[in-house]
């Protein structure tokens, strides 16, 4: 049972061992090339879809609804009908109005005929003038008579077409306030009764709440992309349309509301869906990207060299060179050259005369100018450079000159002459410096020649995946993607448990395999 029970503690150990030492040997790094693509930021908020206008139809016409053709959710023309009222009573008060006007239009020709029997008795001076005077007021009377029937009438016309209740627009029956049967109140009473809502999905809006931090990059006519997750993976475009003034506080956070302008052909989107609603605040098309991960600062460039095997000093020495000089690649040739020159150095390096603090200067391929130490001529930093940009390790003079440019680089003086990088004095320096120092980018771990090399690089956009690449990389290049420092911490940990553990080897296994030889 011993020998059993030590023989399947032997066996887990084995196991353990042989996944550690997978784990060893299994890259920790990922290699990614450097490609072209599309580099959006946005402004994400959260919003709700509605309708653009929503309609309130009330009846002119009071009564029992005796005809309702349409359910929530139908699509109806403009003038089709929506509901019919119980007509008895406008038909009655129509049929008045009808009898009315003919009564009028009959009283208006016995007034007529009369006016003129006495217009011809008046003339022959048959009667007096005050008799042909109440007769022409009595055809004026009958006159208005008939025109108060034929308003009348008109009046009860309309009331009896307020019976069928028609749609004002093409839409879609959003909510039904009234049923078959429910008696409509009189429109003097309370404003009358709303039958349904409706409104027109051709076209909807969303109300989206934008965060107080990012809606001062937020203008009206921006391109925004709406997520529904009624649709998984599928997208709707739309247009920023209006910014509200009024801010409005939720959960202890100050949000603006932001209308959004969304066609929505098919009506797939329905009012009071919960959207994600990314505003593009910044856009570069085409541009070289690399992914947020392989990205490293000052202070992470120590742990990745320690991932990838290489020496951290080392590496730090090629990185202060490489600020100094300004060497950004820009492209690169199929000879591997860098910054156009054709016999493989670093950059097209030309000495200067002495300045007037009595160094040597050099010129790098993008036209900064660089001051060296005391002592040092541009042959031996054109030397150095190149052995830098080879791979080789420096020799220690080597490493004491990356040492002061560096230095000199992070006072904000390295930068003189008349290049791009200063205007000769000391403020020109400093603003040189500052662009171009560590502080201004970052570093990535770049796949040349079979050598890993730490580049520096500026970055331009960056969303929440990629960052554009504004100088330093070039098309073909390949960067690794190492793990964080604070991943590699905890693998070292787990490894040296591990030892601690089997002691740095597996001692039960020994034992079991002494005790189970036979002594020859």
């Amino acid at each position: 049972m011993n020998r059993s029970t030590r023989g399947a503690g032997a066996a887990v150990l084995a196991v353990l061992a042989s996944a550690c030492k997978k784990a060893e040997t299994a890259p920790l790094y990922e290699k990614v090339a450097v490609e072209r693509r599309d580099v959006v930021v946005t402004a994400i908020a959260q919003g709700v879809v509605r309708p653009t206008l929503t309609f309130s139809v009330k009846s002119k016409a009071w009564g029992e609804i005796l005809e309702m053709p349409v359910q929530t959710g139908t699509e109806v023309k403009q003038g089709q009908l929506l509901a019919r009222i119980d007509p008895r009573i406008p038909q009655q008060n129509l049929t008045q109005a009808q009898a009315s006007l003919d009564k009028a239009r009959a009283q208006l020709a016995n007034a007529t005929a009369q006016l003129k029997r006495s217009e011809a008795l008046f003339g022959s001076h048959a009667i007096a003038e005050t008799d042909y005077d109440a007769a022409r007021l009595t055809a004026a009377i009958a006159q208005a008579a008939v025109v108060n029937a034929q308003a009348n009438l008109q009046t009860a016309q309309d009331a009896m077409d307020d019976t069928h209740v028609r749609a004002p627009i093409s839409g879609t029956i959003l909510e039904l306030d009234a049923v078959l049967g429910t008696v409509i109140s009189s429109p003097t009473l309370g404003g009358g009764t709303v039958i349904l809502k409706m409104a027109n999905l051709d076209a909807v809006q969303d109300s989206a709440l934008v965060a107080e931090t990012d809606i001062g990059r937020v203008q009206p006519g921006m391109t925004v992309t709406i997520a529904v997750d009624a649709y998984p993976g599928r997208s709707f475009g739309g247009t920023v349309l209006k910014i509200q003034p009024q801010a409005q506080v939720v959960q202890n956070a100050t949000m603006f509301p932001v209308l959004v302008a969304i066609p929505n052909a098919g009506h797939l989107l329905k009012p009071g869906m919960n959207s994600e609603v990314r505003i593009h605040t910044g856009q570069r098309q085409a541009v070289l990207a690399v992914p947020n991960a392989a990205l490293r600062t000052q202070r992470d460039v120590a742990s990745g060299a320690t991932v990838l095997g290489l020496d951290p000093q080392v590496v730090q020495q090629q990185l202060a060179a490489a600020q100094a000089a300004d060497t950004t690649l820009r492209a690169r040739r199929a000879r591997g050259a860098w910054g156009g020159d054709t016999a493989g150095g670093a950059g097209r390096l030309r000495a200067g005369a002495a300045d007037s603090s009595g160094g040597a200067t050099f010129t790098t391929a993008s036209g900064m100018t660089i001051r060296l130490p005391p002592g040092v001529t541009a042959e031996q930093a054109r030397a150095a450079f190149a052995k830098m940009r080879s791979g080789e390790d420096p020799t220690p003079a080597e490493r004491a000159l990356f040492q002061q440019l560096r230095s000199q680089f992070q006072r904000g003086g390295g930068a003189g002459g008349s290049g791009p990088g200063g205007g000769g004095g000391p403020g020109a320096g400093r603003r040189g410096g500052g662009r171009n120092g560590a502080a201004s980018g970052y570093v990535v771990f770049v796949i040349r020649a079979g050598k890993v090399l730490p580049v520096p690089i500026r970055t331009g956009l960056s969303d929440l995946d990629y960052s554009e690449v504004t100088s330093g990389l070039t098309d073909g290049d390949t960067v690794l993607v190492l793990p964080s420092a604070s991943l590699v911490q905890s693998q070292q940990q787990f490894k040296q448990r591990f030892q601690n553990v089997t002691g740095g080897g597996l001692p039960g296994l020994r034992q079991q395999q002494s005790q189970g030889t036979p002594a020859r």
